[in-house]
């Protein structure tokens, strides 16, 4: 498995990758982005943005790139990096599959800024648009957003197409979302190829807010998958402006920032492989990459995941955050 790469690297931020959700695209649902993003919002202007956030990435030891065919123009964008990076070899590449980017580089739409569809043609189409970008240097594809419900979990004639896609070398995983991701988890468990299992990494929401899914991830990683964490900062919730008062007063403790402690506590996860950073300006970036050297005593440990809600409570608040 590439993520084999990540278990060799010698830096403490080797497992701390960067999503680059938040700026694919110009509009998402993380709070504080009229001030994280530069005006105007153009394609050349978030690709200038893209690119120093990998190159600060990578100065700082990070080796997991996460990318999705949903967000805008994240896959162009880590292409350009990549090509004008040759020597660069060291790093993972992940993206995912099953969305559909619709708001047409606008913030404000009329429907949904993306539209899901987890069918066979759905794959080929997007596995094809995928490669135009990404070649030979992408090695991991996920479907993406997967509920207890998803036909990804039955669709016999999709399984055995993601089988060939981990025949060619290229790692087959899933990631899930909403309240039943435990359930979805599990299922993913059981799905299986000629008696191989399928899905070899699970990519899960998963932050002090919301640890419902820990159970599931723990048991996956016993399975062998390797387990990513996006999410950690729950759509900026737990950055400064918007962290809770236990999250801050931990922070003020540290002496670091809140979005470092809340991202320390998964780093800590014995299950958690790889923690992504959806930083959107350097800045951040740094700050979250400061998780690594936080040192949390039990007591501040146990504060801090007092804060976790009812998985329903978090979902229904997560859906009202708007796309900004």
């Amino acid at each position: 498995m590439p993520f084999a790469r990540l278990a060799e690297a010698t830096s403490p931020t080797a497992h701390i990758g960067l999503g680059l959700a938040a700026v694919g695209r110009p509009g998402y649902i993380t709070l504080g982005r009229d001030t994280d993003l530069p005006h105007p919002r153009s394609v050349d202007a978030l690709r200038e943005r893209t690119l120093e956030l990998l190159d600060a990435a990578y100065a700082s030891g990070v080796r997991y790139i996460d990318v999705a065919r949903s967000y805008g123009r994240s896959e162009e964008f880590l292409a350009d990096w990549l090509r004008a990076r040759p020597d660069i070899r060291d790093v993972v590449v992940g993206s995912k599959w099953g969305y559909t980017y619709t708001a047409d580089w606008r913030t404000e739409v009329e429907g949904p800024h993306e539209v899901k569809d987890h069918s066979p043609a759905a794959y080929a189409r997007q596995r094809a648009e995928t490669a135009d970008l990404l070649g030979d240097r992408l090695d991991l594809y996920q479907v993406h957003s997967v509920t207890p419900g998803s036909p990804a979990l039955t669709d016999k004639e999709l399984h055995a197409r993601l089988a060939e896609l981990a025949a060619e070398g290229i790692t087959v995983g899933l990631s899930v979302s909403g309240p039943e991701q435990a359930a979805a988890i599990r299922a993913a468990l059981a799905v299986t190829v000629d008696g191989e299992p399928l899905f070899r990494t699970v990519q899960a929401t998963y932050n002090i807010l919301e640890t419902s899914a820990g159970p599931a991830l723990a048991e996956a990683h016993d399975a062998g998958l390797t387990v990513i964490v996006k999410e950690g900062m729950a759509n900026g919730r737990l950055a400064g402006p918007y962290a809770p008062p236990v999250l801050r007063e931990v922070a003020d403790e540290t002496g670091l920032g809140c979005d470092a402690v809340a991202l320390a506590v998964l780093l800590a996860e014995p299950w958690a492989g790889v923690v992504l950073s959806g930083a959107a300006t350097s800045v951040q970036l740094v700050s979250n990459l400061h998780a690594a050297a936080v040192d949390l005593d039990v007591s501040q440990v146990e504060r801090l995941v007092g804060l976790a809600q009812d998985p329903a409570a978090y979902w229904e608040g997560r859906a009202r955050l708007p796309w900004n």
